[in-house]
């Protein structure tokens, strides 16, 4: 803590070591051999679920905040880190430490943004807080597993997010004025599995959907999001206890437990969750070499080759239809994100693929032809 030299081994993008970690957090590493560990790291068990009654102003229907929230029920931690809205801007994060299980409600929703969760660690070990959760996404989370053995806490548990790719709340205000004439209405926005995006509006207007290909991504700045989003070695969270996300969750929540940590936050909802089976439809493969060819004119330098017009309602049409659904989409987001790690690091930082991409990574990219090369 304070210590500027802790962050050549807390960052997850200088030279990370996952198998270290997950022996450590999870006593074991990932074994590539049991098929979508490959994919989405040490898992105990996989699950589609959802809150039984969802919470209001939740994103989806409030599991990451409810199992915060139960925590502190229960006393199994006297606080809780997260990020709520700023009090000027509701997309801004504002990282706070939470002892009132029913203030957990302050941090449903999405932010879009940096916020330093982990800089509220100090604050709340100086308050006396030995038992403390922490709800983060993968490179916090990375960073706090590696400083973990240093802090001098009773028990830690870690409720993980899938990573999103991020950029400054000033970015993403102007996205929003890019889908909407009245952007300062939009009250919720979602990356949904159905390759749409979700809004809603506090003016009383009804939410729309925006078909992902309808979105105005060519208008962005090319620096729209940072080269660390853009070279994410753990889109799954996998030094987590427990991730929450939708990927694989096909209209509802995806929720990989990874460790008995995990396992025992998810049976202390008891029958407030449902459960139900996992989907796998449809084939990635196609999605994935399309994306593949993108990547490579983007890194290049090179624009973009635009779908015609009067096609996107067409392929907008049959992508939900006929598209990978369910533990496919999720299998088909990490293999962009790591062929697009592989490639933009090629491009900006050739020197730091050799430790900057973990063998993890190198495994699902392999199948679409991306191997190390000499000095990698």
């Amino acid at each position: 803590m304070g210590d500027g030299k802790a962050c050549g081994k807390a960052c997850q993008f200088i030279q990370p070591d996952y198998p270290e970690a997950e022996h450590r957090v999870h006593g074991r590493e990932t074994d590539a051999d049991l098929g979508d560990e490959a994919f989405f790291g040490v898992t105990l068990s996989m699950q589609r679920a959802r809150m039984a009654q969802p919470a209001k102003n939740a994103q989806w229907t409030g599991i990451t905040t409810e199992l915060a929230a139960e925590l502190l029920r229960s006393g199994a931690v006297t606080a809780v880190l997260a990020v709520a809205p700023d009090p000027k801007d509701r997309w801004k994060p504002m990282p706070v430490i939470v002892t009132d299980p029913e203030e957990m409600a302050q941090c449903r929703g999405m932010r879009m943004g940096y916020g330093p969760t982990l800089a509220a660690l100090e604050p709340a070990m100086e308050a006396g807080h030995k038992r403390i959760a922490v709800i983060g996404i993968p490179c916090q989370v990375y960073a706090l597993r590696q400083i973990e053995r240093d802090l001098g806490i009773d028990r830690l548990y870690v409720i993980g997010t899938p990573c999103s790719d991020n950029t400054t709340t000033e970015n993403f205000h102007h996205f929003l004025s890019l889908l909407d004439d009245h952007p300062e209405s939009i009250s919720y926005l979602e990356f949904r599995a159905d390759y749409r995006v979700e809004l809603r509006f506090d003016d009383g207007r009804k939410p729309r959907v925006v078909p992902f290909l309808s979105l105005p991504i060519s208008q962005l700045d090319d620096d729209f999001f940072p080269l660390t989003c853009k070279t994410c070695v753990d889109y799954t969270n996998r030094l987590a206890d427990i991730t929450v996300g939708y990927m694989g969750g096909d209209g509802d929540q995806w929720v990989i437990t990874r460790n008995h940590r995990g396992v025992e936050m998810l049976e202390a909802l008891g029958d407030r969750i449902e459960i139900k089976p996992l989907t796998d439809k449809g084939k990635r493969d196609g999605a994935v070499k399309g994306f593949l060819a993108n990547t490579e004119r983007a890194a290049g330098g090179m624009p973009l080759r635009r779908m015609p017009d009067w096609l996107r309602p067409v392929v907008s049409f049959l992508q939900p239809r006929i598209g990978p659904r369910g533990l496919e989409f999720a299998r088909a987001r990490v293999e962009m994100k790591a062929i697009e790690t592989i490639l933009h690091l090629r491009r900006a930082h050739p020197a730091r693929v050799k430790n900057m991409v973990p063998e993890h990574v190198w495994r699902v990219a392999e199948k679409y032809g991306l191997r190390r090369g000499e000095g990698e």
